[in-house]
């Protein structure tokens, strides 16, 4: 064996070991390309090197050169072309490789005269279900990633030999190109679950299999009260406080029962990696409650070795609203609604027997008691159509108009004068009272639903006064009462749906909780605005200013110059 021949194994072996040692370090990827084209000149006898690298498109980009002025490397695109996407290093051939580097010597002026070409391949990167990185099913054989170009200056021509040590320094191209890809989607994907943690609605909290928290995000720490700094490294119980539970167990006491893979001691291959739901009463680091509801899911090993727990904590304080809503809705106008069909009932069949069809007088109290009691049962159904309409969008309206509110007032104040002789109905609006725009409809509404109220709520009797006052821009209503009065806290509640004050003196009083709800609403849709001053033993006076060109109109008028 010749000194030169030993001396140039120990230069590749060199080589090979100096870009071992770079791939494993932290080099970004264009100095290492950069290192291996200088080991495969050198090896190869060349004066040049180019490496290019196939993009997603499919297009091949020069990433890397050596020996080569950079202005000039734009011009060795041409060696890009036709270069075939094969599956099999055996198969890789550019066509008339010779001829594109002579046009290209011609060009640049550069003394170029011979050039070898190889493939950089790796074995494809399937991501699931055998479907490889760059799409479509896994085939056989393997992926190109780019090709490394060596250029001589002299004319002997590459040996099989040289070919061989290039293909050694084409397979480290290809592990860098791959390695650095594999890092930048890990990086990409890391970004990726970044955002969706931080702009995550749900608390999200990632659990090791000892149960201690490695990961959180914004929305957690709002739940909890916890701040990620803090939260890291803690038992999960410690930001998992229950004050009430609503399972059957807590996670540490189902994880003790075998899950995620069996439950009590019993082998369910059903439970494998199946999610376990937890919910009820968190108690925050504050002291504060808050209803969640949690679920668990387990990542494993392919072994079956559980590895995370990650927990998705959900807010459900609206659902418990809504679920009492419901049931409050439920037992309201089960009662509401019981009430007159039991009157209209019994009216009913006492004028059925033959007694009281030979008392007029009898039978005109009766019947005027259905109708009353029928007119009631159409108020309730009118009542829960339009919270359901407000529900859904918004209330609907009739056509605008001017409409007199002393007028309204007065007809309201008529309407219930014979069912109110414990109070003194009392109207007090000046007689140049202005007019407003809006539904004559719906603003009977409000004036009946605030005077109805002022009579239920001052089951003692006393006066109730209407009044009006107003400005050149807008007017104002009170209807003032002597009642039980409204305590402060209560003041913005009573405005809500299906919403009563709960007191020994209103469990008396029926009513659906719907009559301030659509009362405000009506006059927010006239552009106005509602309030109540009050204390409780002290009556209450409810405000209603009303712009005296409302909303509505100018609506109108849009939809009229629209159509």
């Amino acid at each position: 064996m010749s000194l030169d021949f030993f001396d140039y194994r120990v230069r590749q072996r060199d080589y090979l070991l100096s870009i071992a040692q770079a791939l494993v370090s932290r080099l970004n990827l264009r100095a290492v390309l950069r290192l291996i084209l200088q080991g495969a000149v050198d090896l190869l006898q060349g004066q040049a090197g180019l490496i290019a690298l196939r993009t997603e498109e499919g297009k091949f980009v020069f990433w890397a050169s050596y020996g080569l002025p950079p202005a000039l490397v734009a011009s060795f695109e041409p060696l890009l072309e036709n270069v075939p996407a094969v599956t099999n290093p055996a198969d890789f051939s550019i066509p008339e490789l010779g001829e594109k580097l002579g046009g290209i010597a011609e060009e640049t002026g550069l003394l170029l005269r011979q050039v070898v070409a190889l493939p950089m391949m790796v074995e494809p990167q399937p991501l699931k279900s055998g479907v490889s990185r760059r799409g479509g099913r896994r085939e056989q054989g393997k992926e190109l990633l780019g090709v490394i170009f060596v250029l001589r200056s002299h004319s002997l021509l590459f040996s099989l030999d040289d070919r061989q040590v290039l293909a050694s320094f084409a397979d480290y191209a290809a592990i860098a190109v791959n390695n650095a890809r594999l890092y930048e989607t890990a990086v990409t994907e890391r970004r990726r679950l970044d955002a969706l943690l931080d702009v995550s609605a749900d608390g999200i909290m990632v659990l090791g299999p000892d149960l201690k928290v490695t990961r959180t995000n914004r929305a957690l720490s709002t739940l909890t009260g916890w701040p990620e700094e803090k939260a890291i490294g803690q038992p999960y119980d410690a930001l998992i406080v229950w004050a009430r539970l609503n399972s059957e167990r807590t996670l540490r006491q189902v994880l003790d029962a075998g899950w995620p893979t069996r439950i009590a001691g019993m082998n369910m291959p059903l439970w494998q990696g199946r999610p376990l739901y937890v919910e009820g009463e968190l108690r925050r680091r504050n002291g504060s409650m808050v209803s969640v509801g949690i679920t668990y899911a387990p990542l494993l090993a392919r072994s079956g070795r559980l590895l995370n727990i990650i927990a998705i904590v959900r807010d459900i304080t609206r659902f418990r609203e809504a679920e009492a809503l419901k049931d409050t809705f439920i037992s309201i106008v089960s009662h509401e609604l019981k009430t007159p069909v039991a009157i209209i009932k019994g009216y009913a069949e006492t004028l059925s027997r033959p007694r009281a069809q030979r008392d007029p007088a009898l039978m005109k109290e009766m019947l005027g008691a259905i109708v009353e009691e029928s007119d009631r049962l159409a108020s309730l159904v009118d009542d829960l159509l339009d919270a359901s309409r407000l529900q859904a969008g918004g209330l609907p309206f009739q056509d605008v108009e001017e409409v007199d509110l002393s007028a309204v007032a007065r007809h309201v104040v008529e309407r219930y004068r014979l069912q109110a002789q414990n109070h003194d109905l009392v109207l007090d609006f000046p007689p140049d009272f202005p007019a407003v725009e809006g539904d004559p409809r719906r603003l009977d509404q409000v004036l009946d639903n605030l005077v109805s109220n002022a009579i239920k709520y001052s089951p003692q009797g006393g006066e109730v006064r209407i009044a009006g006052q107003a400005t050149p821009a807008e007017v104002t209503i009170s209807v003032r009462d002597s009642g039980i009065g409204v305590p402060l806290e209560e003041q913005e509640r009573i405005f809500e749906r299906f919403y009563r004050v709960e007191s020994p003196e209103t469990r008396a009083v029926s009513g659906t909780g719907l009559g301030l709800y659509l009362t405000r609403a009506i006059v927010r849709a006239h552009g106005g605005r509602i309030w109540v001053e009050s204390a409780p033993g002290r009556g209450a006076i409810f405000y209603v200013v009303l712009p005296r060109q409302t909303g509505l109109a100018l609506w109108e008028q849009n939809s009229n110059q629209e159509s």
